[in-house]
């Protein structure tokens, strides 16, 4: 895939905000004046997401009351920028900020800067902090974007190297990324350090005071985001890519559901997990660009246009789930379906992928020790669809009447990498078309073996790369077993899929070809 018409913008971008050299901040020089702690600081970066052919979201932070203005401008140098009406980030938010800036010109790229005046003294004014996207575009042009997920799980945290996945994945200047859930480890502590099975000891460089005890209250659900954010990998990169985000659940707590029983966990002094679901709700909504609906505040499923080649349908397999421990409880709920099948009735674009935090396939135990409930989609017993399988039926059936082709499920949440493909002719369940699915992840956490195949809508494992499961459970990022996800779109219509890993390392690919599409 050629990306030689965007290098020249992008990279001269990424160079000055310093994601090529892995560790600086996104703040652009500033007058001397500004650059002292009595001033309004953005510690936290900036962040862009959810964009489109004419919009995007755009999130900043900062470290005390201020009014925050923004400008975007096609060139670095602002030159005629467009300015957005300034905010005051304010406790209620815990400072953060975010706007949707609307009105924006296809395929091309802007730089959006932040200013902020501290509220108490006007005159105490911030250094700019900077950030870079590209709109998506009107006509054919090639695509590439990343997805992963799991970040700072199992209290693996920011040590002397730090999220380096970021970093590898701004060198291959995606248009977007998709975070594909566990954006956070809400119920994962972080310790000072962590004894290895080879006699060395992980240290994590920077432990908050929020990281150091699982979240209950809203304060401490931002803190796990801002935690995350303290790390300069994930700063640069947020400053130079878009992040489309969704959850899972540890957002949360770990297979959190109606059915959670927190009556014998001391850790959690209120025992209804609906109150922490909406604490950890109102902070995602605060510490990302997400564009929520205004008439649906918390909503997290939606789809981002991003061209004629590209529709992508964010899954929500958290928020509408009945119990796990219920086998007869769904989990998409009513209202999703009807949208998703809505949507892709009426997309256009060539290729739609589905960014669903859930691999379909794979036997993911609510109960790992005794093997019960139902934390996913598969229910392990390979037989007709259960209840949630049912709905990923109706929806596969659907595609099928309805002609719905081109589809691609990219996933996360079981902490390795894989390809499976699904093929009615190994199914139980046999009335839809074949499809692939990508597994990605961690990007910063623990890796796990691997999990068993249900065969009703008969997967295949192509590839697959994990820990060998066992005691060699929940490895470190130093043992080598971090991932993310590259596609490639090209103008022709071709979908290229690549494996990789932290250290950028092409594990495997794949290319698709689409059906009922005439390439140039």
């Amino acid at each position: 895939m050629s990306i030689l018409a965007r290098t020249y913008s992008r990279r001269s971008f990424l160079i000055s905000s310093g994601t090529l050299g892995l560790a600086a901040t996104s703040a652009l020089s500033a007058p001397f004046y500004a650059r002292n702690a009595q001033r309004p600081a953005f510690s936290l970066g900036v962040q862009s997401g959810d964009v489109d052919g004419g919009s995007t979201m755009v999130w900043t932070r900062t470290d005390r009351p201020a009014r925050v203005s923004v400008e975007l401008s096609t060139t670095e140098s602002f030159a005629d920028p467009i300015r957005l009406a300034p905010k005051d980030a304010l406790p209620r938010s815990d400072h953060a900020v975010k706007w949707l800036a609307e009105g924006l010109l296809p395929d091309q790229d802007y730089f959006y800067r932040f200013r902020a005046h501290d509220i108490a003294d006007v005159n105490l004014v911030s250094e700019a902090a900077t950030g870079q996207f590209r709109t998506a575009p009107l006509k054919r042009r090639a695509v590439r974007f990343a997805w992963s997920g799991d970040t700072a799980g199992q209290g693996w945290g920011i040590d002397d190297v730090g999220m380096k996945t970021y970093s590898t994945m701004a060198w291959h200047q995606p248009d977007f990324f998709i975070h594909s859930g566990d954006t956070i480890y809400a119920d994962n502590p972080i310790p000072e350090e962590i004894a290895l099975r080879d006699g060395t000891v992980w240290k994590n460089r920077i432990v908050t005071d929020e990281k150091r005890e699982v979240a209950r209250t809203l304060p401490e659900y931002r803190g796990q985001w801002k935690y995350n954010l303290l790390d300069d990998h994930v700063r640069a990169f947020n400053a130079a890519c878009p992040t489309f985000y969704q959850w899972d659940d540890h957002e949360v707590l770990n297979n959190w559901s109606a059915s959670t029983d927190l009556g014998g966990d001391p850790r959690y002094p209120e025992k209804d997990i609906s109150i922490y679901a909406a604490r950890a709700a109102r902070a995602f909504d605060e510490m990302t660009p997400i564009r929520v609906p205004p008439t649906e505040p918390g909503r997290i499923f939606r789809k981002v246009s991003y061209g004629p080649l590209l529709d992508v349908f964010f899954l929500d397999l958290r928020s509408y789930r009945g119990e796990n421990q219920d086998e007869k409880s769904g989990l998409l709920g009513w209202r999703q379906i009807d949208w998703l099948k809505r949507e892709l009735a009426a997309s256009r674009a060539l290729w739609k992928v589905f960014a669903c935090d859930m691999p379909l396939g794979l036997v993911i135990w609510d109960d790992y020790g005794r093997k019960s409930g139902i934390e996913g989609v598969a229910d392990g017993k390979g037989g007709a669809p259960s209840v949630r399988e049912g709905e990923i039926a109706d929806l596969l059936s659907f595609m099928k009447r309805k002609g719905i082709r081109n589809t691609i499920w990219l996933t996360a949440d079981v902490h390795y990498t894989a390809a499976h493909h699904y093929d009615p002719a190994r199914a139980v369940f046999s009335d839809f078309d074949p499809f692939w699915e990508f597994v990605s992840g961690p990007l910063h956490s623990g890796t796990y073996g691997p999990k068993p195949l249900d065969p009703t809508f008969g997967p295949e494992v192509r590839f697959i790369k994990a820990s060998g499961g066992g005691i060699d459970s929940n490895l470190p990022p130093s043992a080598g077993l971090q991932f993310f996800g590259l596609v490639d779109i090209a103008a022709s219509g071709e979908a290229m899929v690549r494996l990789m890993d932290r250290e950028n390392h092409e594990l495997w690919r794949v290319t698709l070809q689409p059906e009922g599409y005439v390439g140039v």
